[in-house]
């Protein structure tokens, strides 16, 4: 079986290992692998990049003042095309094809043609709507019957000009709905029902929940405590990649007003200017990608908050309970459906910031248990468990299609 995966990145990023994780385990059994990406390759060896760095300058261009966003590209991906013919592969396995890289008309007129099985992924919400990836912050619901004067503009893939949303979304429309042999994964249940809702809704839905590597994350002792001076410190942490109003930011800055002289607040993914910024009781540090890193500083960890507003399932909240520590979590898209168990974590609705650290002070009266995940709870969360889902769909398909 031969399989070709696309996707804005390789091997840096959630969404990046998970392609390489496919891809990996793709090769371990016999398979035939590709992956084709547009920007930051790391630790993918032979693959292949969609157009060149100017390519995506343009089309950064196209998106910042056209809004137009999925729409440039032409030429790298009737290029890139070309090359699909030649691998022609069994199953096409889409990801994110946004982010500069793909112009998705081209992309789509090509896939109806060549009539092979395609399974896209939906990390996010951006293929149903006629800008954004993520509308639940802006409570915005046009994507249901047609975008107009988009609410988000200003987000990713932001427009600083013109609005195109209304266009966008016909010419979306247009482009993802016909293909005849597509099945759409989606990591939640959350985003599978939006699926259902959306101009994509006569495809096939089924949910693979993104899996992390639980050889990795799982309880690492360290000295992070001691280097940080934290020793006797009770530590709240919060993990993201992207730091900002969606993910919680300013609900850390709340939650700082709160603290006692034993309790400490750790951010990790800020950047310089951030770091800057924090009060006394909040430590920042800068993105990590060694995962081990992390893992160690999940486990230092008394407790793990994740106030994000707008999520689609947010593996941070699985690697943290993995390490053995408790997460609290807002009730928010498919945030939820990461909780392994009452003993690991909880999911509340967003509150402000003395509710949350009253909720806080009532586990660590407690005192600390580790969470509670068992050995059938870890198989689930796995990466292996997610690959060989994947792995099980393309062999279903190609069945079909032969």
């Amino acid at each position: 079986m031969k399989v070709l995966q696309i996707n804005t990145v390789c091997g840096v990023g959630s969404v990046g290992r998970i392609v390489r994780q496919i891809h990996e385990a793709l090769r371990e059994k016999g398979h035939e692998s590709y992956i084709a990406y547009g920007r930051k390759p790391l630790g993918c060896d032979g693959a292949i990049r969609i157009g060149e760095d100017l390519d995506v300058y343009f089309h950064v261009f196209l998106t910042r003042v056209f809004d137009l966003h999925g729409f440039g590209s032409k030429k790298a991906t009737k290029k890139f095309l070309k090359i699909v013919e030649e691998i022609n592969p069994d199953i096409i396995h889409l990801h994110n094809i946004h982010g500069y890289y793909l112009n998705i008309e081209v992309l789509f007129d090509f896939l109806k043609s060549f009539d092979k099985p395609v399974v896209w992924t939906l990390h996010d919400c951006w293929a149903f709507t006629g800008h954004c990836s993520h509308f639940t912050y802006a409570k915005c619901e046009r994507w249901k019957t047609g975008c107009y004067s988009c609410p988000e503009k200003k987000s990713y893939p932001r427009s600083v000009i013109f609005d195109n949303s209304k266009s966008n979304y016909a010419r979306k429309k247009k482009a993802f709905t016909g293909a005849k042999n597509m099945t759409l994964v989606t990591p939640s249940q959350w985003l599978a029902g939006l699926v259902k809702e959306s101009f994509l809704r006569d495809y096939p839905v089924q949910v693979i929940p993104n899996g992390i590597d639980t050889e990795v994350f799982k309880p690492t002792p360290s000295d992070f405590k001691k280097r940080y001076g934290l020793d006797g410190k009770f530590l709240i942490l919060g993990v993201a990649n992207v730091w900002g109003k969606r993910k919680g930011f300013d609900y850390f800055l709340d939650l700082s007003k709160y603290l006692s002289d034993d309790e400490i607040i750790v951010l990790v993914g800020l950047s310089d200017e951030r770091i800057k910024n924090l009060p006394n009781n909040i430590i920042g540090i800068k993105r990590t990608n060694s995962a081990k890193e992390l893992a160690e500083i999940y486990t230092a960890a008394d407790v793990f908050f994740n106030p994000t507003l707008e999520d689609n399932y947010p593996t941070v909240n699985l690697e943290a309970q993995a390490c053995g520590t408790y997460v609290i979590t807002f009730d928010s898209g498919g945030a939820k459906e990461t909780i392994i168990s009452k003993e690991s974590g909880v999911a509340i609705k967003p509150c402000n910031a003395e509710d949350i650290m009253n909720l806080i002070r009532v586990l660590r009266s407690k005192g600390r248990k580790p969470a509670n995940v068992d050995s059938s709870a870890k198989l689930v969360i796995s990466h292996r468990f997610m690959v060989g889902s994947y792995i099980s769909l393309y062999e279903k398909l190609r069945y079909v299609e032969a």
